[in-house]
This record gives structure tokens, sequence and C-alpha cells, in this order.
């Protein structure tokens, strides 16, 4: 028989656990990116500055093959042995793969072992992600009352969000007060990696006191078909997160993790006021997640997710193109400002739209299996194909890129029914 369903005080401890696991997951994961400018010497060969940073950001690309994999494997695990037991091995995953990370020799000392190690942790971080999002998204979602839902779920990108900022909060407290520059290219990049493997730890404390969602405990079972015929039988759903992903992860990768390179190595800013606008930037962008979440469950998703693809399409290219021209603090806070409150469209509603878009039996690894792939694809290339861009003389050609996708995924936003009014988490 399944259980009661949560009470009040049972769940929101269930989803500020969850949630504060999904924030360290993230956290370890964008440390690697907040910090690549300070290692990227340690893991490769001598060579001017935009070719050790393609290399890093060619690592954080290959992390992300491993993302499809764990969406696969953990959402798999998720849907027939439950959210709370995947979210406890994704945790136990990324910790692993940071320490592994804080402990790697440099490339002066055990020469090309360095960079395979770097690339073995982040294809084990990878498939912890992988994992993380479409359980974590899940269970979210369906510990959330129907009336809240949007809101509840936007908390999956504040303690995401969170967790970069966390990432550079660090960077900031290790460059202005306690380390000097050549010391943290030395060895004080290591220490934010050891943070984040303890960190993990506490987060699966907490997570194992997590209650399990009462869709899972009174799911159905699945037919003997298998889970890849049971995806398949829901060919408009899962095309759907894969288009409604595409540009709204190119824009959230482009104007986060990127974007505190472009401000150093195309506008010329100080590594310093780069990490600054980013702390800034990121911190108000956290507390908009709610905010529009909140909006979500009283005029539906649809008008938000179109709002972020018309003005994401029309403002692209003016938006960094200025930036590269920007030679104030404050001109590139606001300018970064104005595109994270576009790309707020996307990223405080998109967990909930996914998972209302699949029957309880498969909806974590129909959430994560699609989201991973695209993001893959495109979040993970986003730097690297914005560096090359740079490389070869026409940085322009990557803000038409990014353009481009938010364009198609505007068609999928129009065309789709608005998933607030047409939920299966209520059907179920």
């Amino acid at each position: 028989m399944p259980e009661a369903p949560p009470r009040t005080a049972v769940r929101i401890r269930s989803i500020f656990s969850g949630s504060i696991g999904n924030l360290v997951e993230w956290y370890d994961w964008y440390v690697y990116s907040a910090f690549s400018l300070y290692f990227a010497k340690a893991f490769f060969p001598e060579g001017d500055r935009t070719t050790q940073l393609l290399n890093t950001a060619a690592v954080f690309a290959i992390g992300f093959l491993m993302r499809p994999i764990g969406g696969w494997l953990l959402g798999w695990y998720a849907d027939r042995h439950g959210r709370r037991a995947a979210l406890l091995l994704s945790v136990w995953l990324m910790c692993f793969g940071s320490l592994a990370i804080a402990l790697t020799p440099g490339y002066a000392t055990i020469g090309v072992a360095a960079p395979i190690l770097l690339v073995i942790s982040r294809l084990v971080q990878g498939l912890s992600l992988g994992g993380e999002y479409g359980t974590s998204a899940t269970y979210l979602s369906e510990m959330a009352t129907r009336e809240h839902r949007g809101f509840y779920s936007s908390f999956q990108y504040v303690t995401l969000i969170a967790g970069q900022l966390l990432a550079i909060g660090v960077l900031i407290l290790l460059q202005f007060v306690l380390l000097t520059p050549a010391q943290l290219e030395s060895w004080g990049w290591r220490i934010p990696f050891v943070i984040g493997a303890g960190c993990a730890i506490v987060a699966m404390v907490l997570r194992r006191s997590m209650a399990e969602t009462e869709s899972f405990q009174r799911r159905g079972a699945l037919r003997d078909t298998g889970l890849l015929r049971e995806l398949a039988r829901h060919p408009k759903a899962l095309a759907t997160v894969v288009g409604l992903t595409m540009g709204g992860t190119l824009a959230f990768y482009t104007y986060t993790t990127y974007m505190q390179k472009y401000l150093v190595n195309t506008a010329g800013f100080s590594k310093a006021d780069s990490t600054l606008i980013s702390a800034a930037t990121l911190f108000l962008y956290m507390l908009l997640q709610p905010l529009i979440g909140a909006l979500s469950d009283r005029i539906g998703r649809r008008p938000i997710l179109i709002a972020f693809g018309v003005l994401g399409t029309l403002l692209t290219v003016p938006i960094l193109s200025a930036l590269g021209e920007i030679r104030t603090v404050w001109g590139a806070f606001w300018l970064i400002m104005g595109a994270l409150l576009i790309v707020s469209g996307y990223t405080s509603i998109n967990a909930i739209v996914k998972a209302e878009l699949f029957p309880t039996e498969i909806r974590a690894i129909g959430v994560g299996l699609p989201y991973a792939l695209t993001v893959s694809i495109f979040g993970g290339t986003a730097e690297y194909i914005a560096l090359w861009f740079k490389h070869v003389g026409h940085e322009s050609g990557y803000a038409w890129y990014v353009t481009v996708c938010i364009a198609i995924s505007l068609l999928i936003y129009v065309g789709m029914r608005d998933t607030r009014a047409h939920s299966r988490i209520s059907e179920d």
C-alpha cells in the first residue's frame, strides 16, 4: 500500500533537502568553469591564453557527453527504484568526481596523464549531472502542490544558479582575501574542488531523510515492452523537450558560464572585475526564478516561454555586440542583467514544463534523457563554439548562432499546448 501523502512540513523539508543537494551538484559542476582561467596552465602545455581556454572548454564539453547516459541510467533507476534513491546516487558520483580533480597532479608532474584524469573526472561528473536534472525536476514537480508547481519547481534553477554563484563566491574570496594570483594558479584552484566534495557528503546525509513522492508510490507498472518502446509512445513529448531546451540552454550557458571569459577575452575586463560582474548578475538572476515561476502558476507556462523566444531572437545579437564594445563595469552589468531577465522566461519554468509532459512511470527518464542529449549538443559546446568563432576571426557569428537556436525553440513554444492546463502530473 502506498504511504499517506506527505504533510506540509515533510513536503517542505523534502523539497529543501532535494534542492540543497541540487545546489551542491551544480556548485561542483560550475567550479570547473569558474576556476578554468587559473588551472588551464596546470593541466595543459604552455600556449597562448585562447588556446589553453579552448582546451579547458573542450574538456567542459566532453563532460556533457556523459549527461545523456546519466539521464538514461539514473532516469531508469529513478523510475524503477524511486526518486530519492536516484538523487542519493547522483550526489555520490559528483563527490567522487570533484575529489578526483582536486587530487590530480598537474601536467608538469605527470604529463599527458593529467588531462586524461581530468577528462575521466569530468565524465563521472557528467554522468551524475545527467541523472540529477531529470530526477530533481521530477521530484520537485511531484512533491509540489498543484496550485504552486511553477513556484516550487523554479527552485531547481534557484539552486542551480546558487551553485554557480557559490562557485564564483569562493573564487572572489580566494582572489581578494585569501590568496595571491600566483598562489591561485599554483595550488589554490584545488581548494574549491575539496569544498565541493565535502559539501556533497553533507547533501547525501540530507537526502537520506527525504520522503518519496506520492506519484511514484502510486505509479502504474511499466509495460513489458521496456523503457525504450515506452518512451517511443510519446514522440511529441520527447520532441517538445528537445525543441524547448535548445535555445534556452544555449542562451543560459552563453550569459552565465561563458560570459566570465567573454568579458576578459573580448571586452578586455580584468579577471577580478569579470568575476564581480558575474556574481552580481547571477545573484539577481537567481531571485527572479521563483517570481516568474509563481507568475506561470497564474497565467500559464506557454506565454512566458514565448516571451523568452521573441525577445531572445530579437535582442541576442545587439546585446552580445554591445558587450564586446562596453568598457565600464556598470554598463556590462546592465547588459548582462537584461539578457538574464529574458533567459528567465525559460529557466524558471522549463523543469515543470518537461515534467508535466510525461506519465509517472517514465517521467524521470522522459525528462532527463532528451534534455541531457540537447544540453550536450548545444549547452556543452557553447563555450567551445564561441571561442572557435573568436579564434577564426568571426566572433559575431556566435551571436547569430544563438539567435537561430532561440528562434527554432520559439516555433516549439508557439505550437505546444500550455502544460499548466494539460498536466500529466495532475492527470496521474
